[in-house]
This record gives structure tokens, sequence and C-alpha cells, in this order.
């Protein structure tokens, strides 16, 4: 008797197990929720927010980096905070790609990712930091509270051999611009929107010294020449050095429309934003959006949600990582 009782327990334990979400083949994913570690992690996203307050308070170029983590993760391919992987033997970090020139701070990422696995160990992606420290630094900069889904998995391996292909370059032209964000389900106005993140941070001279040598671009506002060519003398500048021009000088920490008079005033830095505020597809929306900071706020909050659920790993795809900078079968 007392052996059949155990081969029931036995029975009903498998079946059980075999019925729990971690295991289950049949269940249905229920992909990106709002508040997907409600039970999982309940202080996931506070801790992050908290985080990310206290890193700003000390160091106020980290928001600029999050928001720029979630153009560069999120836009190649997969929300997958593939971005943060580092280089192997095999493979070549995104981080260390031409495109991503300029990205840093990832070491942030890295003390808010132990904060989190501090309270809940292995529960909270790498991929969900990324995007909710993004979401918490377009706070912290002024901008809009923008509710996003979770419930990302981490890829494993990184994506720098065809991140040209989604990432759109600074100076890329205005069509290849849509054309890229339009894939992702991204229309005219909410690329207007995005870009309007250059309305804080800064543009290394690296970028822009194509405008200023050997002839400055007639299109620039000649109010503007003098002290883009004071920070950048050197018409081959040193990509280490610390040579840049900030986007906005008016409100250079703050995301706000000041971007768009900016660039309706040839003050735009970037090839890019000059097409924008002079292309007639985007310039009805470029002046919509000088004239009202709440339409800019609305279509870049449209816009931000798009791009941090663009074909998320889920369910049991990918891995939680310990480690955001390498896929656990590399620990």
């Amino acid at each position: 008797m007392g052996s059949k009782a155990f081969f029931f327990f036995v029975l009903f334990s498998f079946s059980a197990l075999s019925l729990s979400p971690a295991f289950a083949e049949n269940e249905e994913d229920p992909g990106l929720v709002m508040n997907f570690y409600k039970d999982s992690c309940p202080q996931a996203e506070d801790i992050i927010r908290e985080q990310v307050k206290l890193l700003y308070k000390r160091h106020k170029n980290t928001a600029f980096s999050w928001l720029r983590n979630i153009f560069h993760d999120c836009a190649v391919q997969s929300c997958d905070a593939s971005l943060l992987l580092d280089s192997t033997r095999r493979t070549l970090s995104e981080k260390e790609t031409d495109r991503s020139f300029g990205l840093r701070n990832f070491r942030y990422l890295d003390t808010i990712k132990e904060a989190v696995e501090r309270e809940c160990p292995g529960v909270v992606s790498c991929a969900d930091i990324l995007v909710l420290s993004g979401r918490d630094g377009i706070v912290a900069l002024g901008g809009p509270y923008i509710p996003l889904k979770t419930g990302r998995r981490d890829g494993r391996k990184s994506r720098a051999d065809i991140l040209e292909q989604y990432l759109p370059d600074h100076n890329e032209s205005i069509s290849v611009v849509l054309e890229r964000f339009g894939a992702m389900g991204i229309n005219t106005p909410g690329v207007v929107a995005l870009l309007g993140a250059h309305s804080v941070g800064r543009t290394h001279c690296v970028k822009l010294v194509h405008r200023l040598y050997p002839e400055v671009d007639p299109e620039i506002n000649p109010n503007h020449i003098e002290h883009m060519l004071h920070k950048c003398p050197d018409p081959i500048p040193d990509p280490k050095a610390v040579q840049y021009v900030r986007n906005d000088r008016g409100t250079p920490m703050k995301l706000d429309n000041n971007y768009y008079r900016n660039i309706l005033d040839n003050k735009g830095l970037l090839i890019v934003d000059h097409q924008l505020a002079n292309d007639k597809r985007t310039k009805p929306y470029v002046k919509k959006m000088a004239k009202s900071q709440d339409y800019f706020f609305k279509e870049f909050s449209r816009a931000i949600t798009i791009l941090t659920e663009n074909n998320p790993l889920t369910g049991t795809k990918g891995e939680i990582r310990k480690q955001c900078n390498v896929a656990n079968n590399h620990h």
C-alpha cells in the first residue's frame, strides 16, 4: 500500500511539474505585459527607478546613455540586451562597432542589475533593466513618464555583424531613417519625435567635422558656425579626445521641444537634423512639435513604446543573464 501511495505521489508531482509555466510546452506565452514581475519580484521597477535617480544625481550624463541604449539595442532586430554583451574570441560586441561610437556608462547598468539581483536573483532580465532604466532616464531629463510592458528575456549573441542593416547612422538620408524605423512600425511623426532625443546630450566632432571642413556647409546658421568651429578646431579630430558640441545649447540637459526650433533655425548639428527640418514628409511634424511640447511628448511616448516592443524574446526563449555583459553559457 505504501509503495502504491508513493507511486501516485510521484505521478501527481510529475503532472503538476509538467503543467507549471516554466515547463509547459503548450501553454500560451503571455508575451510582454504590464508589471510582469508583480509576483516574482514586486520591487523590481522601484529598485530600478531608485538606482536611476541615485546614479543620475552623481553622474548627469548617465540619462543620455540610458536613452541611447534603447535605440541601439531595440532597433537591431530584437529588444534583447544583445547590445550589452562583451566581445568574445569569436564575436565582436555591438558596443565596439563604429555605429555605436560614443556609447558609454554600461558599468552603471551593471550597478542596477546587481541591486536587482540582491533582491531577486535570476529573475529580472537585462533587457527589461535596459528598457526601464531608459524609461526612467527620460523622466530624469524632464521628459514624459511612459508606462512600458515587461517580460523580455535576454539574447545569447551579439548582432554586430548585422547592426548596420537595422540602425541608421546620424548622417544617413532621411529616406533611409524613415524606412528603417517604418519597418518596426514607427510612422513619420513617430520618427520625427524619436529624433527629438537629439535635444539632449552631445555630438562628438568626429560625427560633424565633414560639415565644417574643408568648407563650412552653407546650410548651417551663420550664427552657429563660430561656436561649432571653436568646439571642433581640428579637421581630423581624435576620436578619444573630449571634443564635442552640445546638441542644444539652450537647454542641453532637458528633453524638450527646443530641438525642433533649433533645426528650423538651421542649428542642427547632423545631416539628419537638417533634413528632418526641410524634407516635405517630416517638416510639417517638426513645425507642429516646435509649437507644442505636449504633441512632441505624445508622439515620443508612442514611438518609444513601439521601439521597446520590437520583436522581444519572451516565454522560454533566450535566458535571464546573471551578468549583463556575458551570456550565461560563457560564465
